[in-house]
């Protein structure tokens, strides 16, 4: 731990969401289409035309039981930061917050819940939910749902921490624990080593749309080798296209991470074949209807951790996080963990970045719809240097606050279209062949310039000798 920050401590073995917030994957049946065979796999199956988004039960699928992990506690002492986040400096956040600071806009937490008594939140933190005990939302068991928040949300208070969007209000919804687990019963016998399934992340993306939330954050993925897409991820799918479409909603979410001690993505996507993935990090790979957010380190490499592809939308800081106490008054900048003390660190963390500033741009630009905020965040992102401005590392690059906010983009006036982007030629351009006649008459000049000079001298010389000169 850095001297003079805080920290919080867990008095168990890290909880599986702590920095990958994976969830458990779901049975999925493979297709027999040949569609389906044909398509990359990096690249989900369309949405039929008409599915309707799941219906949302509003509690746990099965009854979830306390583990013998003890929740998070508090190890606040009685020091101050000393210091601002770097990716708060980084991402100009005290300049951003002269054009707005998601005053009437509310961000849907969906992760292990949200705990509302550190100051940094007020009174912003609303019940929303709860799919793993009967709580509402409002307790957070794992702590990692509270620094989501914190990264998003948090107002500024002693010292210089805050979060992207200080006045936005906060629905809290708990979806996962890893301090719950399933044991299995007659009627299901499905074990769980942790609370969270992709149908009840489903029901709480429509639950966040109805309770009106303008942005939402998944902090959570769930990441496997490709296979088939299953009943639960279609529900998925419907789920976050009605938020967008139907209910207006952004839905940003964590690129995923690679895997930590068995959890998270246990193969880079680093062949050359974009269309050809090792893994796929869900739900970020419906890449049409969501920002996935990949990590940035402080010296602006891409983090080590962040999962690559083609679905990879915008970035954001990752690492060296500082966020709220989530069971103290103060700030903690690591979790002391059965592993010893970590960092907080992840694609969790750069996702509530952005959505915080979603939260920004949506005050500041009220009339503009869903897809025109994310098309708004990925055009004034910092661009990697691609032909197309886009890579599979960072998408569109660093998102930029001060430019979504204050940029004016022809794309959004009526009448015209964004600019597609197009390849660039990168090969040597020969030079042209040589023009001849031009060279052949500059030198004919110039040799007939030297036998003039020559018989000029001959002559003169000639002269001298019959004058008796001196030699």
């Amino acid at each position: 731990m850095r001297t003079g920050f805080r920290r919080t401590t867990a008095a168990a073995t890290a909880g599986l969401l702590l920095l990958t917030g994976t969830l458990p994957q779901a049975s999925a049946q493979p297709s027999s289409s040949n569609a389906a065979t044909a398509r990359p796999n990096s690249v989900p199956p369309d949405l039929p035309a008409g599915t309707p988004p799941p219906k949302d039960e509003g509690k746990p699928d099965v009854p979830y039981e306390r583990t013998n992990k003890g929740c998070v506690e508090s190890d606040t002492k009685s020091e101050l930061i000393k210091t601002k986040p770097w990716g708060q400096v980084q991402l100009n956040l005290d300049q951003a917050h002269r054009f707005a600071t998601g005053k009437g806009i509310k961000i849907a937490i969906i992760d292990t819940g949200v705990d509302p008594r550190n100051p940094r939140f007020g009174n912003r933190v609303e019940p929303g939910g709860d799919y793993v005990a009967d709580k509402n939302g409002i307790d957070d068991c794992d702590g990692h749902g509270t620094e989501v928040a914190g990264v998003a949300a948090a107002a500024k208070t002693e010292g210089d921490f805050v979060g992207a969007a200080p006045e936005a209000t906060i629905l809290a919804i708990r979806q996962t624990s890893d301090r719950f687990e399933f044991k299995g019963n007659a009627a299901n016998p499905e074990k769980r080593a942790s609370a969270g399934k992709v149908g009840t992340l489903a029901q709480a993306v429509v639950r966040a749309a109805d309770k009106g939330a303008k942005v939402i954050n998944i902090s959570l993925t769930n990441c496997s080798a490709p296979k088939g897409f299953s009943a639960d991820d279609r529900n998925l799918q419907a789920a976050i296209r009605y938020a967008v479409d139907v209910k207006d909603v952004v839905v940003v979410t964590a690129a995923g991470n690679l895997s930590d001690q068995g959890v998270g993505c246990a193969a880079q996507n680093n062949n050359m074949d974009p269309n050809t993935v090792n893994s796929v990090s869900s739900p970020a790979w419906f890449a049409n209807d969501v920002l996935s957010v990949a990590s940035i380190a402080q010296s602006g490499a891409v983090s080590s951790f962040s999962v690559w592809g083609p679905w990879v939308s915008i970035a954001a800081p990752g690492e060296e996080i500082i966020s709220v106490d989530p069971k103290g008054t103060g700030l903690t900048n690591a979790n002391v963990t059965a592993q010893g003390v970590q960092d907080i660190k992840g694609t969790s963390f750069a996702s509530p970045y952005v959505a915080g500033i979603t939260a920004l741009v949506r005050e500041r630009f009220p009339n503009l719809k869903a897809r025109q905020v994310m098309e708004r965040l990925k055009a004034t992102a910092l661009h990697p240097g691609g032909v197309t401005g886009k890579d599979n590392k960072t998408g569109f690059g660093m998102v930029n606050p001060m430019a979504a906010l204050t940029a004016v983009l022809p794309a959004e006036a009526a009448g015209f279209k964004p600019q597609q982007p197009r390849e660039i030629t990168t090969s040597v351009t020969p030079p042209p062949g040589l023009d001849w006649p031009p060279i052949i008459v500059a030198l004919s000049g110039i040799g007939l310039g030297g036998l003039l000079l020559a018989l000029t001298l001959f002559i003169r010389n000639s002269l001298n000798r019959k004058r008796g000169s001196p030699a």
